[in-house]
């Protein structure tokens, strides 16, 4: 058995993580289930009685999501419609235990191509907070997640928390998913979009567009091209007109295996950006 640690104030963790090397464990839906038949030997930090890294707070300027809160925290949360994206993804991670156990923070450690907490924060510009005995920084989502299982947590590091800026008055978000099934699956493609409405003449159009794709690159992607192309677009159900295959190619690199073929991922991806993109231009089109 190894060392197994449960502190109940930041600074006994970071001083912790400071003297050697420690798995941390939170929410747990990874670390068990990649341990099962073998002795649980690995020298543990668990940050579950630290509660200042609770909670979904309004912080003015921003939102502050702790590293502790859990998907069924989100759900449960008062968020504006932009978090709607967040909420989706959050009602179709695994099964209620799951959700109420495993933690947004957990799932970007994770750092799975097919995690879907990565493409709904990269839409909303989230960053990541990290603490060390040293002191503190934050990343964006797209720069803290740097490969396939793979983040930039420097030895010593933990996340505390996740920051959202406030989205502009009117904004929207939401999330489309494509498994074997609705539930309990791995994506096989996912998408997220949140778009800022803005006043013209005509109407309302797109001021302002932010949309990720995942699992189909080893990380999850915002898709710039597409980004630039639907601002000033009219808001309304054609939007998704919008999303054509050249707005993938040069930013996706799917790959073929068991869940479905690269080819399978490139027509999955453009016909849920397609169908998101048209939900959300009929919706704040007839706000």
């Amino acid at each position: 058995m190894g060392v197994y640690l449960r502190p109940e104030r930041l600074d006994q963790a970071l001083d912790a993580l400071s003297a050697q090397p420690l798995t941390i464990l939170a929410g747990g839906t990874d670390f068990y289930p990649g341990r099962v038949g073998r002795p649980l030997d690995d020298d543990v930090l668990d940050i579950t009685a630290l509660g200042a890294l609770r909670g979904i707070e309004d912080r003015g300027d921003h939102w502050r999501i702790g590293a502790l809160a859990t998907w069924s925290d989100l759900v449960r949360a008062d968020t504006p419609p932009a978090f709607d994206g967040l909420k989706d993804a959050a009602r179709e991670i695994g099964g209620l235990q799951i959700q109420n156990t495993g933690t947004l923070a957990g799932n970007l450690c994770n750092a799975s191509p097919a995690g879907d907490g990565a493409p709904v924060l990269l839409a909303l510009d989230a960053n990541v907070a990290l603490a060390s005995a040293m002191g503190k920084r934050a990343l964006p989502v797209a720069d803290f997640i740097s490969g396939n299982r793979k983040t930039a947590l420097e030895p010593g590091e933990l996340v505390v928390g996740i920051t959202v800026p406030k989205p502009a008055p009117g904004a929207a978000g939401n999330f489309l998913k494509l498994g074997a099934r609705k539930y309990l699956v791995i994506s096989i493609a996912m998408v997220a979009i949140v778009i800022e409405p803005e006043e013209a003449p005509a109407g309302a159009v797109v001021g302002n567009a932010r949309v990720a794709v995942g699992a189909c690159a080893p990380v999850s992607k915002r898709l710039g091209l597409l980004e630039d192309a639907l601002a000033g677009q009219k808001l309304d159900q054609a939007l998704g007109e919008i999303a054509t295959e050249s707005h993938l190619r040069g930013e996706l690199s799917p790959i073929d295996d068991i869940p479905g073929s690269a080819d399978y991922r490139w027509s999955a991806a453009l016909t849920l950006l397609q169908r998101g993109l048209s939900a959300l231009g009929e919706k704040l089109g007839s706000a």
